[in-house]
């Protein structure tokens, strides 16, 4: 009787485990917010450094002149989400209706960096390297730095700000949306182990290289300010990162960084992201316009 039912629990855990999987897999519905005056389309191209076929989203004006060239925008979604959020959860798709190209790729989980641990995850390659190409053979884009854009929410502002700051000849702005910037310094908790095993898994062990050469602070103190894309950064002042972005603005604010830094009433969620759009959206026109 006893065996008949610890079979039965087994059973029942199975069941509650397979279903528990099943819904993790089960994607969001797709419901982009468009305009008459844009046009959305979705490619899939295969990303050398990473080796296999990456999505990626555009939304641009409908129209576009013969040998007309547009600015590029490339926006970083943030952890747990993907390609479609930035056209689901927000309005950004009219932005396109100011002569811009929208370009929302997938990241899946890895900071847009290249693991440690993982030598076919080489993310950042995928984006510097793989996606602005292909954006830019596909589409009419503008192929200087002067004309493109990178910024992103979260997990997505992180790679954002870090990408402008490693690269700082391809991009001309960067902006973080409550960018997760403390992320390669978290020291370990045991409330959090989940979490630091990915984040080891990308950043490497603790102290490592691969965390030194891609921790924000780090990299804010080290470069030439005048070398850097100009940064925007918000965070919502319910956020836990309200701390570590303040700590990053103020390393910007002493190296005399071009940068501006808005704390905004909300928490860590796209409600709040949605409305500080506008702002991200007026800043970079203007740095765009002056180039």
């Amino acid at each position: 009787m006893v065996f008949c039912r610890i079979t039965g629990l087994v059973l029942l855990l199975a069941v509650l485990c397979l279903s528990s999987c099943s819904k993790k897999q089960e994607q969001p519905p797709d419901h982009p917010q468009l305009t008459a005056a844009v046009k959305m389309v979705d490619v899939t191209f295969h990303s050398a450094s990473l080796n296999r076929n990456m999505p990626y989203r555009v939304i641009m004006p409908a129209n576009v002149s013969l040998g007309q060239k547009l600015p590029v925008v490339y926006l970083l979604h943030g952890g747990g989400g993907g390609f479609h959020d930035w056209s689901n959860y927000s309005d950004v798709a009219r932005y396109a209706e100011h002569d811009l190209i929208l370009v929302m790729p997938e990241g899946n989980s890895s900071y847009f960096m290249n693991s440690a641990d993982h030598s076919q995850d080489r993310y950042e390659d995928y984006i510097v390297h793989d996606l602005i190409a292909d954006v830019e053979h596909r589409f009419p884009a503008f192929a200087d730095s002067s004309h493109r854009v990178i910024a992103g929410v979260s997990m997505g502002g992180f790679g954002a700000v870090v990408l402008a700051m490693k690269h700082p000849d391809l991009f001309v702005f960067a902006g973080g949306l409550s960018p997760a910037l403390d992320v390669p310094s978290r020291p370990f908790s045991i409330k959090r182990i989940g979490q630091w095993r990915q984040h080891s898994s990308i950043f490497g062990p603790w102290k490592s290289q691969a965390r030194h050469d891609n921790d924000p602070y780090i990299l804010a103190g080290s470069a030439d300010p005048s070398k850097i894309p100009y940064l925007f950064l918000t965070c919502g002042e319910q956020e836990g990162l309200l701390g570590p972005d303040k700590k990053f603005a103020a390393i910007l604010q002493k190296r005399q960084f071009h940068y501006e830094f808005h704390t905004v009433p909300g928490g860590h969620e796209w409600n709040q992201w949605d409305r500080n759009i506008p702002a991200l959206m007026t800043s970079l026109m203007q740095h765009i316009s002056k180039n």
